[in-house]
């Protein structure tokens, strides 16, 4: 089999924004979808390890677009995975028009958990050899891996938001794209103008959420194009601090 996986696919009218341009959360789905894809055809998908007790959680994700996608654009969606380590594994991905056109990558770092403790496993005693003969470290993915970025201060409180049905997934938690969906609707849409667009998104994720739970946002600029986002859980301004749930980076 393959080492490499490509999904096609066509940006559809309902994915788009007012600037007929596909949106950063579809991507971000559309990326994940990938994933599982690629994973269930070799035998550790999703349902694979939920029969297992084990689930996979998504704990770094960098996105770098050169362009956005328009409406009905044809895509060719790839992932392989780089590397496996004892507890992590990275996975890329490109985006690529039907004629070539390199639209973006985007880099992905992945642990496996106990479903019952939420304790991650040890990747490379479970699937090691399942794993070695899939990873493809010297397939390019031209973006710089994901950095770090800083606690915010409380005075940068942007709102705060109630974890709710449509956040959740189905490992019980506050699922991935929705952070991007919440930390998106941060900026006005006078910030995603044609003249300027979104180039890059950085997003760890730090802790689990909840049906229930209290989401604080976070926001500072950082210069003219850089912003940094922090998303806390039980945020009680003037007391608790509350517990860092995701951070992020994007540079426009």
């Amino acid at each position: 089999m393959q080492k490499i996986d490509t999904t096609t696919i066509v940006v559809d009218p309902f994915n788009t924004d007012f600037q007929r341009r596909w949106t950063w959360p579809m991507l971000g789905k559309t990326l994940l979808n990938a994933a599982e894809n690629h994973a269930v055809k070799r035998g550790f998908g999703m349902m694979d390890l939920n029969n297992r007790r084990y689930t996979w959680v998504l704990s770094r994700l960098a996105i770098e677009m050169e362009q956005m996608p328009k409406v009905y654009d044809t895509l060719a969606v790839s992932t392989w995975i780089e590397n496996i380590y004892r507890l992590f594994t990275n996975r890329n991905f490109s985006i690529k028009g039907e004629d070539g056109t390199v639209f973006g990558y985007a880099r992905s770092i992945w642990a496996m958990i106990d479903y019952d403790t939420r304790q991650p496993a040890q990747l490379e005693q479970m699937e090691g050899e399942v794993f070695q003969q899939f990873l493809l470290p010297e397939e390019p993915c031209p973006i710089a891996p994901q950095g770090r970025v800083r606690p915010l201060a409380d005075e940068d409180f942007v709102k705060a938001h109630h974890a709710k049905y449509s956040d959740i997934d189905m490992n019980s938690h506050v699922n991935s794209i929705k952070y991007v969906e919440h930390i998106m609707d941060l900026f006005s849409i006078d910030d995603y103008a044609a003249e300027r667009n979104l180039h890059r998104l950085e997003i760890a994720y730090m802790a689990e959420s909840r049906y229930g739970d209290l989401l604080s946002f976070f926001r500072r600029q950082v210069d003219d194009d850089t912003y940094e986002v922090e998303v806390r859980k039980d945020f009680i301004p003037g007391g608790d601090r509350g517990t860092p749930v995701v951070r992020a980076l994007l540079k426009f």
